[in-house]
């Protein structure tokens, strides 16, 4: 992970910076779905039902976070690293947090996103299932990955 970066669980307080952190990688990645929900909607929905449901944990440095990772028992529910810090183990860490948590894991991710499937098949996920997006709100075909300590 970059020098001076660390990581720490996140608590309410938090979760405006990590939807920014969301929205921005999720833009990035997948710009042709940008502007799916407004900034409100995003601060809400982690502040909200994500912060019940799951431990939030964030990777930042000098008081800006660069990663979030939010997951439950047996489930990834959202991973995002900043797009300008992709590719420097962020996200690896984040994810060793939900590792080190569970003995097994499962997660969404869009079959279009090639670089979220490179990263997460290189940490040992295999491919469960592929849909045709039949039934996810952004109607993208998406795949269902599986991890076994």
């Amino acid at each position: 992970m970059i020098a001076g970066a660390s990581l720490r669980r996140l608590d309410r307080r938090d979760m405006g910076g990590a939807s920014v952190v969301f929205r921005t990688a999720f833009d990035e990645r997948m710009p042709r779905l940008a502007g799916l929900h407004t900034p409100d909607e995003d601060r809400a929905f982690w502040r909200g039902s994500l912060f019940d449901a799951c431990e939030i944990w964030g990777a930042e440095q000098g008081g800006k976070l660069l990663g979030v990772i939010a997951f439950r028992q047996n489930w990834v529910d959202q991973l995002y690293v900043q797009p300008e810090f992709q590719g420097q183990g962020i996200g690896s860490h984040l994810l060793d947090c939900a590792k080190a948590a569970n003995e097994e894991l499962s997660l969404w991710t869009f079959q279009c996103n090639v670089g979220a499937r490179r990263f997460y098949e290189t940490h040992g996920f295999v491919v469960q299932t592929e849909t045709d997006g039949r039934d996810n709100e952004e109607g993208e075909p998406d795949v269902l990955y599986g991890w076994r300590r």
